[in-house]
């Protein structure tokens, strides 16, 4: 069996019991019994608002979300889920910051859990710039599922690269 590169930060054990998973065919079922149906969220103005309102739930004064889209030129094999970009112009005499976050199309048709922890991490980003411990508290505090649904995600693009890309929902 090829090593399971999504999973190469989780220990041994944890890599193994995934393995006997694929080994008896049961990755995508286990997958569909904890998460039965994608998410409702279909176009960039949905997903605008949905992350909109997480961020009015945690981070009320945090700089302004300018855009938020589904993106197509966002591939996993690049390692991005999502971006969080942050552009600063010259307005007059005052710098501003514009900050947009995009999710990998293939999001369309996933759990709501999934979208959720994807856009709970590039809100991360707003505040917290780097990958640490402060970044990752503050993803426990939006969502406190987050590294459950992370790894649940990770299990998910394993699955994705032993059924050659066919898709649990959707």
């Amino acid at each position: 069996m090829p090593p399971l590169k999504y999973l190469s930060a989780y220990s041994q054990q944890t890599q193994e019991q995934v393995a006997q998973l694929i080994a008896q065919n049961k990755l995508g079922e286990v997958l569909l019994k904890r998460y039965p149906k994608a998410h409702e969220i279909r176009n960039d103005k949905a997903l605008y608002q949905y992350v909109q309102d997480l961020k009015g739930e945690f981070l009320r004064n945090a700089d302004p979300i300018n855009k938020v889209e589904f993106d197509s030129k966002i591939h996993v094999i690049n390692h991005a889920l999502g971006l969080h970009t942050s552009i600063s112009r010259v307005q007059g005499g005052k710098l501003k910051a514009k900050h947009e976050i995009r999710v990998a199309s293939m999001f369309k048709d996933v759990p709501l859990e999934f979208l959720r922890m994807i856009a709970v991490h590039e809100l991360a980003h707003v505040k917290e710039k780097q990958h640490d411990k402060p970044f990752y508290k503050l993803c426990a505090y939006m969502e406190p599922n987050y590294h459950q649904y992370e790894f649940d995600l990770r299990l998910y693009l394993t699955q994705l690269d032993i059924a050659g890309g066919q898709r649990l929902w959707g």
